[in-house]
Parts: structure tokens; C-alpha cells; sequence
């Protein structure tokens, strides 16, 4: 479980750390990567930056919803990239909704960082449809 460690580096160990916490689904794990005054951006929503999840508590509980949904919800990580107290995460998300969709899209998460824990996350998922248009 992640700390607030003062001066801890973005680098490739942190971001493998937080990649495994969501990849176990323990909204537990998850949560304790985030301040708690964290917020972290939901590809969509009912806001022009998707849903806001504010504070860790909250984030922790729609974690844990999303798990109920999505039980075998995983990330396929292709690349991190930093930039001093920010990561860019670029993966593949896959899983099936309990209600048979199958999940399997690309995206990335945009984070920022403080004393190792994340301050800011927002998420981009790319839109997958069989409709013809750009």
C-alpha cells in the first residue's frame, strides 16, 4: 500500500505499483495511491470533463461499483510517459460487463502526483462504435 512519501520520484516503479492496485480490483488497494483530497476524472459523464470523483473515499466507492459491473476489468499497459510530478499511462482496457458487453478499448490516464500519491487523474477512453462516422 502506497504512502505519502515526500520527494518520492514519477517514475516507472510508482507507476507499475499503481498499475498492479487496479489490476488486483481491490478498490482498497486502489484508493490508498490517492491524496485525500484527490480528484479523479471519469471519461464520461454528465460534466464537459466526464464525472469528477472528489476525495478518496469516493473514488474508493466507485471503484468498488465498477468492479461489481466489470468484475474482470484489466489494464494492458503499453507505455508510461513523465514529466516532473506527471505520468501518462497508455493501455488497452479489456473486460466483460455483468450484463454480457464485452469491454476492449484504448485510452490513457494523465496524472499528477504529490509526495508519491495522486492528486489529479483523468481518464480518456477512445469511443468504440460500428456506426460510419468521424
Amino acid at each position: 500500500m502506497s504512502q505519502k512519501i515526500p520527494g518520492r520520484p514519477v517514475d516507472e516503479a510508482l507507476m507499475k505499483e499503481v498499475s498492479a492496485a487496479f489490476n488486483s480490483r481491490d478498490a482498497d488497494r486502489i484508493a490508498s495511491y490517492f491524496a485525500d483530497d484527490a480528484v479523479f476524472y471519469l471519461s464520461r459523464g454528465p460534466e464537459p470533463v466526464g464525472r469528477a470523483l472528489r476525495g478518496k473515499e469516493t473514488i474508493r466507492k466507485a471503484m468498488a461499483d465498477r468492479f461489481k459491473v466489470i468484475p474482470d476489468m484489466r489494464w494492458e499497459h503499453k507505455e508510461y510517459i513523465y514529466a516532473g510530478d506527471c505520468a501518462i499511462s497508455i493501455w488497452t482496457v479489456k473486460g466483460k460487463s455483468a450484463d454480457g458487453d464485452d469491454l476492449n478499448c484504448q485510452g490513457c490516464d494523465i496524472y499528477r502526483f504529490k509526495d508519491g500519491l495522486i492528486v489529479e487523474k483523468d481518464t480518456y477512453w477512445k469511443m468504440v462504435e460500428q456506426k460510419d462516422r468521424l
